[in-house]
């Protein structure tokens, strides 16, 4: 695996990463990392004709996660060159069918893409949890759910008094809480007693009309190789759903 560093930045995560990934993987194209100073990107993979990019912040390539961060995006960048469905198929146009016909608001559709890359992240992290540890993966998913959590809309504490500043959403709270647990579930990663399922269970209680446990069970089954069909019909299902159209894929 051609591995390329460019940018001022620690060089021994990825270089780490590569290692873990090589034990049972391989990529045909030269992978450039590219360190940026914007703390708000964290990270991203962008797959060309000649190579893979994976672009990560300066902050995130000089933190605890940064090996785990970059062999995730090999993961990807492993499953774009082999055709996984997930990767190749236009996320657009299977929520175009999804939602035909269906008048969705902003937020909504939003969250839609937010689903549709949970699936993605579950695919490469079948990868990348049969390469490396989970546990730093696990402490990740536990502290955004728990931040999620607590930055929950509230009742006002006056009548009359709305909170104006940005709140966790409820809806994809719960579904971000069933997507963590699936994603513990499916590689045997949790504990009966971990923090995880109280949190969930809290981000569930919090939004009734989202089925957590539909969620929760079709992220953690999704089919190990689907054909383009079946995955299709997977999102399409799970984002029919989740804007309660209540209708089943075709």
């Amino acid at each position: 695996m051609d591995l390329r560093v460019q940018g001022s930045g620690p060089s021994a995560p990825f270089l780490g990463a590569r290692d873990l990934f090589e034990t049972e993987r391989d990529l045909s194209r030269p992978v450039h990392v590219r360190v940026r100073e914007n703390p708000d990107e964290r990270t991203w993979a962008g797959h060309y004709d000649d190579r893979h990019v994976l672009n990560i912040s300066r902050q995130a390539a000089s933190s605890a996660l940064a090996r785990e961060l970059a062999l995730h995006e090999f993961a990807h960048m492993a499953r774009y060159e082999e055709g996984h469905p997930s990767h190749v198929q236009s996320t657009e146009e299977v929520l175009y069918l999804a939602l035909a016909g269906k008048s969705v608001e902003r937020k909504k559709l939003t969250h839609c893409y937010q689903i549709a890359n949970h699936v993605k992240d579950i695919y490469a992290d079948d990868i990348t949890l049969a390469v490396g540890p989970g546990e730093k993966l696990l402490a990740f998913l536990e502290s955004g759910l728990a931040a999620s959590l607590a930055d929950r809309p509230r009742p006002p504490a006056r009548p009359g008094l709305e909170r104006v500043s940005p709140a966790a959403d409820p809806e994809i709270t719960a579904v971000n809480a069933a997507f963590a647990l699936a994603l513990g579930e499916r590689h045997d990663l949790l504990e009966a007693d971990h923090r995880l399922y109280d949190l969930a269970r809290v981000a569930a209680m919090d939004a009734p009309e989202v089925d957590f446990e539909w969620f929760r069970e079709q992220f953690r089954e999704l089919a190990r190789d689907p054909d383009s069909s079946a995955y299709r019909r997977t999102l399409v299902e799970v984002t029919r759903s989740y804007v309660g159209s209540g209708l089943a894929a075709d």
